[in-house]
């Protein structure tokens, strides 16, 4: 292993020698190829043997050609397609002793001692198991005569890494499994299906979701859509719950709204444990309301299809860190899984991760369904109640997620007491007063977008239809947000909070890992081009075109798609509404706090560094960072961070396409433990 200046390289970092086998169990999720093509390739360039076990744990134990040596073209054109193409299986051979002592047989005879199984928590408790008890299996096969004691000296210790491929979110110690994006396009692709039809006819729509344990799906999937009703197995609604929803139904179509939806995940359950089900609910609305309700079950639908971006990036980059943690293991390494934090890729140990797993559903089954939600993972924020004008706009080009931070702004604000504004036409709307209250809340909001810069004495901050703004929430704009936190001096107005969030599709802006709209047209729209003939697909470079076109003569042809606008179009992704209503929700929560902190003698004054603030993810947290001290890290003539995060993906994807090159580890490496963070009941903000 390299070392310079402190960061890891691993071009010395060998698997010569080394076996590992990778294998799928469980429930399917899309994405489960993109990490078996990560760990094969990844394996195969280090100079390992990478083998395939067909069909999960019963592969294993079979043998036989279920286990087959993988190639470097094995795993080409998988990246893009749902499911596993290895098999999965749920295996009750696995489960006794005979059938994992047949497995450990299996596996030295292919010399294999690394493995790297990709499932769900059951999946991963049996490969621990195995684990465990490999020394003594062993020991059981050099007695049956069926290997000797050189082959048990040899391979005398498993290593295992795990995975998480799940829909459901269901694990704790990542922030995401490996599917549940792609899940919840499936289910907000059905959603805004049905939102057409129930307008028409002005229908009530109960979708039922899986997550039989788990309420991520329906609660994300109902934050993406609007939904009016949510009902998740770990938060059981208060006894009179049928009251309270019909009453919530009735009052959104007082407001001339023409349907309802509610989401009900399949696990729900009342205070008392007894079963929600669709069918209840629907009963419920129609007898209690007279509404016009139907009920559509996704089912399945929910695990099929082509992997999202997310996914499929995602994926790549656990099967990469996979690898890595097998080759660095020892004999007296703990079995980790490889998770995701924030944006940064981690290891936890395995076993740390699946008894907490286990102790939400335990907390469930008695009942402690506070306790259940804690142990999910990071917290719901408190409410600060306050009562200012805050104003919100967006400037720059349109990214898709926009619209949800927006709405995601403009409720929890009135939540929170405030009057909220809407600045129509960016900065120049705002320098001609376009600025208007909002009477009530808004189902959908859609602001028209143009660039402008803040131009000295043009803008009058107090020229609008009600009392002056307070405090400024900001959709993109890194330069006006700068200009106007240096105007401060001159204009007093300006001396109020101001919060940027990013949204672009460029993922240019300096501060932050992520942000709305990393759309994802582009995968399906090459994909389908593709299809199975021989042909290149060019993405823009016009030397690039011409170069294939010469070069493939005789061999392929080539063609030239400019994907244009159309990236910048179309429906937001789930990521990217979940993701614009829980930092425009945070942002709002922000300001209240800051004009608390700054209204003194019946006025806010707010001009230190940290009343004007971008915020965006950091390695593994959102953190609000002042502006100004952003200003050394921009590349303003060219308009991208100096500092580009995602470039260290450049050498991961070149890695999997099989170049030469240096790659740099210095994120990965030693087993972290998990944390669960307690909020202290004085703190005014936590965590999304």
């Amino acid at each position: 292993m390299a070392q310079t200046d402190n960061k890891k390289f691993f071009e010395n970092l060998t698997g010569a020698g080394k076996a590992i086998a990778v294998l799928t169990s469980g429930g399917d999720a899309q994405g489960m190829n993109a990490a078996v093509r990560a760990v094969v390739r990844m394996g195969i360039y280090v100079g390992a043997k990478v083998y395939f076990v067909h069909e999960g744990y019963q592969g294993m134990v079979d043998g036989g050609d279920n286990i087959k040596e993988a190639t470097w073209e094995s795993v080409s054109s998988m990246l893009q397609m749902g499911g596993t193409v290895i098999g999965s299986a749920r295996c009750k051979d696995f489960r006794t002793h005979e059938g994992r002592l047949k497995a450990a047989h299996n596996l030295v005879q292919r010399g294999i001692t690394n493995l790297c199984v990709i499932g769900g928590d059951g999946s991963l408790t049996g490969a621990n198991l195995f684990r465990e008890e490999w020394s003594g299996l062993l020991a059981e096969l050099v007695q049956q005569g069926l290997i000797d004691e050189e082959a048990a000296q040899k391979y005398s210790a498993l290593h295992i890494v795990g995975m998480v491929g799940s829909i459901d979110n269901d694990f704790c110690g990542t922030d995401m499994t490996i599917g549940t994006d792609s899940a919840l396009h499936r289910i907000i692709e059905v959603v805004d299906a049905i939102m057409t039809t129930a307008q028409s006819h002005q229908r009530t729509f109960v979708l039922e979701v899986m997550g039989r344990h788990c309420g991520y799906l329906a609660l994300v999937s109902a934050l993406a859509c609007g939904a009016d009703w949510v009902l998740i197995p770990e938060m059981p609604p208060e006894d009179g719950w049928e009251e309270k929803m019909c009453q919530k139904l009735s009052a959104t179509r007082s407001r001339g709204s023409r349907l309802n939806i509610i989401i009900v995940a399949e696990g729900a359950i009342d205070r008392h444990g007894k079963a929600i089900t669709s069918s209840i609910v629907k009963d419920l609305v129609v007898q209690r309301l007279g509404f016009d309700t139907r009920v559509t079950i996704l089912g399945h639908v929910q695990r099929g299809g082509t992997p999202s971006a997310f996914d499929r990036i995602l994926a790549s980059r656990m099967g990469v860190e996979a690898v890595l943690a097998l080759l660095e293991t020892t004999a007296n390494t703990a079995a980790c899984v490889v998770s995701l934090c924030g944006n940064q890729s981690v290891r936890l140990p395995l076993m740390e991760c699946v008894q907490m797993t286990q102790e939400v559903q335990k907390a469930m089954d008695e009942k402690r369904f506070e306790e259940a939600v804690r142990l999910r993972g990071r917290c719901v924020s408190y409410v600060l109640f306050s009562n200012f004008n805050v104003a919100v706009l967006n400037v720059g080009a349109p990214a898709a997620g926009m619209n949800a931070a927006v709405r995601s702004a403009v409720r929890v604000g009135i939540s929170e007491g405030h009057k909220m504004f809407a600045v129509s036409d960016g900065f120049e709307g705002f320098r001609k007063g376009q600025v208007n209250i909002y009477f009530y809340i808004p189902i959908l909001i859609t602001v028209h977008l143009e660039t402008h810069f803040v131009e000295k004495n043009t803008i009058n901050i107090n020229k609008c239809n009600a009392a002056p703004i307070k405090a400024l929430f900001f959709c993109s704009a890194l330069e006006c947000l700068l200009q106007l936190c240096e105007a401060r001096s001159s204009y007093e107005e300006f001396c109020i909070p101001l919060c940027m969030l990013p949204a672009t599709i460029s993922n240019n802006v300096p501060g932050t890992n992520l942000r709305h709209a990393i759309h994802e047209h582009t995968h399906s729209t090459c994909h389908s081009f593709l299809g199975m003939t021989q042909r290149y697909l060019v993405i823009k470079t016009d030397f690039i075109y011409q170069l294939y076109s010469e070069e493939g003569k005789g061999v392929f042809d080539c063609r030239k798609n400019v994907l244009g606008h159309m990236q910048q179009g179309g429906a937001p992704s789930p990521f990217d509404r979940n993701f614009g209503t829980k930092i425009a929700a945070k942002a709002m929560q922000w300001i209240t706090k800051k004009l608390n902190e700054s209204y003194r003698k019946g006025r806010v004054f707010a001009n230190t560094e940290d009343s004007a603030c971008l915020l965006g993810m950091r390695q593994r947290a959102m953190v609000f960072q002042p502006v100004v001290q952003l200003k050394d890290k921009t590349d303003f003539v060219h308009r991208i961070p100096k500092e580009q995060w995602w470039l260290k993906l450049r050498p991961l994807m070149k890695i999997l396409a099989k170049y030469k090159i240096s790659y740099d580890v210095s994120d990965s490496g030693q087993l972290e433990h998990v944390v669960l963070n307690r909020p202290k009941e004085s703190e005014a903000m936590a965590a999304i």
